[in-house]
């Protein structure tokens, strides 16, 4: 879908930003802490933890922050953080997904909350926006990897779902339970992937001016600067002008 097309463009060019990468690499390590935590440190044993370390290794985190995100877990140290998912609607009713690791639920839904509020959205009941995404295992591949027929192929014998092919990359789709195997499947056949994921798939999008772009930005912006927050969804679409400008 273009408009998660156009997301993911705009998260590759925040990464680039040094204190945006920073913060990155520290929720990336809090995602492999939880994983190894709730299952085997062996990410060849996990596969949760399999996924966290390949999302990890294709941001560029280096290989001594991995092992310590993974033996911070065995140590017996790591803080116990939940998993809470929040849901609203950001500026010109765009659907928005927060997904969140804390250990104080309070401090982040307070915090949540009130971000939505101060960049003109609302935040929802969970459920309330939900409905408007499926939620999909993600494998994305340089666009030199191979042209559309190749990979379709692949993904096809892989067992994903669908692909997309544009100048940009390749990125296949999976259903959510199936990701682990299907992307060794892919590797086989098209090797190391850049991007390996579980992400929220839009199923409709919000047509979106560069006004609507500029202030559902500033509520990205402002949600992903908090600790507890992992990551961010929307459901917006744009015309190729207005991506230009931004």
């Amino acid at each position: 879908m273009a408009g998660h097309s156009k997301w993911a463009n705009i998260q590759h060019r925040k990464g680039r930003q040094d204190a945006v990468r920073s913060k990155l690499f520290s929720k990336l390590a809090k995602e492999i802490t939880v994983a190894a935590k709730m299952g085997d440190p062996d990410p060849e044993k996990n596969p949760r933890l399999r996924m966290s370390v390949k999302e990890a290794k294709s941001n560029s985190v280096p290989k001594d922050v991995i092992d310590r995100a993974i033996k911070k877990a065995t140590g017996g140290d790591a803080e116990d953080y939940e998993e809470i998912r929040y849901e609203g609607y950001g500026p010109g009713g765009v659907a928005v997904i927060v997904e969140a690791m804390t250990d104080n639920r309070n401090r982040t839904a307070s915090t949540v909350r009130s971000t939505f509020s101060k960049h003109g959205g609302n935040l929802g009941e969970t459920g309330s926006v939900g409905f408007m995404f499926d939620r999909k295992g993600e494998v994305s591949y340089s666009a030199d990897i191979g042209d559309a027929d190749t990979v379709m192929m692949a993904a096809i014998e892989a067992g994903a779902e669908d692909a997309e092919s544009s100048e940009d990359g390749h990125v296949i789709w999976c259903a959510d339970t199936d990701l682990n195997d299907v992307s060794t499947a892919l590797e086989a056949a098209l090797g190391e992937s850049e991007n390996t994921k579980l992400v929220w798939r839009p199923t409709v999008t919000t047509e979106l001016d560069l006004e609507g772009m500029q202030k559902l930005m500033k509520l990205v912006d402002a949600l992903e600067d908090d600790d507890d927050v992992q990551r961010v969804t929307a459901n917006f679409e744009a015309s190729d002008e207005v991506m230009d400008q931004l």
